[in-house]
């Protein structure tokens, strides 16, 4: 009888603690102040130079990315498979630029190629070279905003 009473108190102990891990609120990034402020060619750079001093730098002990405010020049404007707008900060003749994934509330209509534009974000994936396809990967930011509208 106790033994049915302990097993049925973990399961309900063990759901509300899973239950409460997935309600937790996201991070509001709009909201909150940059930790870094630079041009997007910087942080590519500082990529490029050394991954690993770069996470270091950008990213908190537990992985959570710190908030950047990246400016650069826009030089290509796509949707993703979310059909949330993509922006790549990249000036003419850089080896890798920085890809913005905006939010889905962000207004676009007056972004053009060309215009140069401070956007903040978080960090999915930092530049680097890929040896196999002998190319650059861009710095991937997410859950951008664009600053100077």
């Amino acid at each position: 009888k106790w033994g049915i009473i302990i097993i049925i108190g973990g399961l309900i102990v063990g759901g509300a603690i899973v239950f409460y891990m997935f309600n937790q609120p996201h991070r509001d990034v709009q909201a909150t102040t940059a930790d870094y402020k630079m041009e997007a060619a910087q942080l590519v750079n500082e990529y490029l130079a050394d991954a690993e001093i770069s996470n270091d730098k950008y990213l908190d002990e537990e992985g959570e990315s710190k908030i950047i405010e990246a400016t650069g020049t826009i030089s290509e404007i796509s949707v993703d498979m979310n059909h949330n707008k993509v922006l790549l900060l990249k000036d003419e003749g850089d080896v890798a630029g920085v890809s913005c994934t905006l939010l889905p509330t962000i207004n676009t209509e007056n972004l053009k190629i060309g215009n140069i534009v401070t956007i903040k974000g978080v960090i999915r994936a930092g530049a680097g070279y890929d040896e196999d396809l002998e190319l650059y990967e861009d710095v991937i930011l997410e859950k951008c905003d664009i600053i100077n509208k």
